[in-house]
């Protein structure tokens, strides 16, 4: 017989919305074997004062390449997230020639802040299709049971080429591109994602190849998967298609789509699409992701992701240091670049959130404002910013942190609770110098679950277990019964919290990040019955097992 073990003494919070109840949870290969008072097995957990839960899952990760090196996806395992979907806003590794793999690295780096050195070394690239790429990540195993979706912008590169980022594709493109993710479908991909966002920039500066699809190409490759009768649609807004667009298409071809992100914003914008999600809800399948995350990014003046939206910051996506110094310097140059804010062209800074976090040359305004710092008079945060920049040795010297959305607590506690909604864009995996918010379940049960009481403990574990299941039909996932999967979280609800954001050197290519492996209060995580955090800790001998699977969605009723 199996070995079995018994978490005992637990409050059981089932992941359907249930009050927690009092109970014991016996598990056995790899499955829930059974629930209720006095069980035994071969090995016990004490659980008391603990809450177990499902495991959480994250549905907007990017740990398409990582998963190759980093089979636990650091941190996401240490924050109670047992299942995660990767390849979201369209950037998955397959397809994928050998020849456009330098292409497919530097996009990467540009838009998810990923280190082409890292991904050169760590991807074993042995593969090109998307099926391909699956049986790859099968032949080595994974910790955490992983799902990920075909993306649009490796599809247009294999499809048009050197143009995919320049024109609109012809409808025997489309068909071609339609095939693919149909083939990826019936290979386990959970869907097929995209992104139209103005952030979206690739390695040479211009917008992605995905921002060039017309709405043809859009409907048809979404189409292939609602004809595949599984699966979920991720789209990363911007003006391809329009928020109410995509309810009128979900409605029409009765796929799920699932869009990143709906996000405070300080001139209230967002209230706009709040209502229109309330008028459409019921007669489209639209879940706009929401989160409990300030959207928030460190970036260096050596590469400015905020700024690189501005096209005139855009210019120099490619140049050498010398030429953005010249550029920074330049007043006719800042003045370009305060036209095309002007004219509505890129994210204007909210200056107000603009703090220095590094500075070689200046180390005393570590923690200041960018609109607090001296200047010449008449200078405005545009100026202060870059002369500063320009005191350093080299521009990637001085590093800023700004907030873009997100950062309005009263806001965020509507988007929360509002209905139809489902918690996304944590972005693990990516602009890995630039963000961690991996931790966000964490975040959720800590801050503003047990802190500012925005829902019930129950109603969050249903979010980030039962909805994301139910969502992208990952069976017997995402509740605590009797013959599921055996995905189980223990943490103290009176501590949980996501704990420090530190900088390591822990990646292929002696490459560095930002992570979160040291929570307070998520104890133990199991993924398929298997331990693979222990106390906080990760169980390397678990690790080594591979316990994850790779899950495919099931059918649509």
């Amino acid at each position: 017989m199996a070995q079995s073990t018994v978490i005992k003494g637990g409050t059981v919070v089932d992941g359907t919305g249930r009050p927690g109840v009092r109970a014991d949870v016996r598990l056995a290969d790899g499955r829930i074997d059974a629930i209720g008072a006095n069980l035994r097995g071969d090995s016990v957990i004490d659980a008391a004062g603990m809450v177990v839960a499902p495991g959480f899952i994250d549905v907007h990760t990017h740990y398409d390449a990582q998963v190759f090196w980093d089979p636990a996806l650091t941190p996401s395992c240490f924050h109670g997230v047992t299942t995660v979907v990767a390849g979201n806003c369209g950037f998955s590794l397959a397809p994928t020639r050998p020849a456009d793999h330098s292409l497919l690295v530097h996009t990467l780096e540009k838009v998810e802040d990923m280190n082409p050195a890292t991904l050169t070394a760590g991807i074993p690239w042995d593969f090109e299709s998307f099926p391909e790429y699956l049986d790859s990540i099968r032949r080595r195993g994974c910790a955490l049971n992983f799902a990920a979706y075909i993306g649009h912008t490796p599809l247009r590169i294999w499809v048009l080429g050197s143009e995919a980022s320049q024109r609109e594709a012809t409808p025997e493109e489309i068909e071609q591109m339609a095939a693919l993710v149909s083939e990826a479908m019936n290979a386990g991909a959970v869907g097929f994602a995209s992104s139209f966002a103005i952030t979206h920039l690739g390695a040479d500066g211009r917008p992605i190849p995905s921002r060039a699809a017309g709405p043809e190409e859009i409907e048809a490759l979404c189409r292939a998967v609602a004809t595949a009768g599984k699966g979920v649609v991720a789209l990363n807004g911007g003006a391809n298609l329009g928020f109410a667009q995509m309810y009128d298409m979900a409605a029409r071809l009765g796929v799920p789509i699932t869009y990143s992100a709906l996000l405070t914003t300080a001139d209230q914008r967002y209230m706009k699409l709040v209502e229109i999600h309330r008028q459409r809800r019921a007669d489209a399948p639209v879940w706009p992701q929401v989160s409990c995350r300030p959207l928030s990014f460190s970036q260096t003046l050596g590469d400015p992701f905020i700024l690189n939206t501005n096209p005139v910051f855009a210019e120099l996506s490619a140049a050498a240091v010398e030429r953005r110094r010249t550029a920074y310097a330049d007043p006719a140059w800042r003045q370009r670049v305060r036209d095309a804010w002007a004219a509505g062209k890129g994210l204007v800074p909210r200056w107000e959130t603009w703090d220095v976090m590094e500075s070689t040359a200046h180390p005393e305004l570590i923690g200041r404002r960018v609109s607090e710092l001296g200047g010449a008079p008449g200078a405005d945060e545009l100026d202060r910013l870059l002369t500063l920049a320009l005191e350093e040795p080299e521009p990637g010297c001085l590093r800023v942190r700004s907030v873009v959305a997100n950062d309005d607590v009263e806001g965020v506690r509507l988007l929360l609770n509002e209905a139809g909604c489902t918690l996304g864009l944590s972005d693990a995996g990516a602009h890995i110098g630039q963000l961690c918010d991996a931790p966000m379940p964490t975040d959720l049960l800590g801050n503003w679950v047990r802190d500012r009481k925005v829902m019930s403990l129950e109603e969050a574990i249903r979010k980030l277990t039962s909805v994301q299941a139910s969502l992208f039909g990952f069976e017997d996932r995402g509740v605590l019964k009797v013959g599921a999967h055996a995905d189980v979280v223990v943490f103290d609800p009176h501590t949980v919290a996501p704990g420090p954001i530190r900088r390591v050197r822990d990646f292929p290519a002696n490459a560095e990040r930002l992570t979160a492996d040291q929570p307070v209060g998520m104890r133990d995580v199991f993924v398929n019955g298997c331990a693979v955090v222990s106390d906080g800790k990760l169980d390397a001998a678990t690790v080594a097992q591979r316990p994850g699977h790779i899950l495919a969605p099931a059918p649509r009723a």
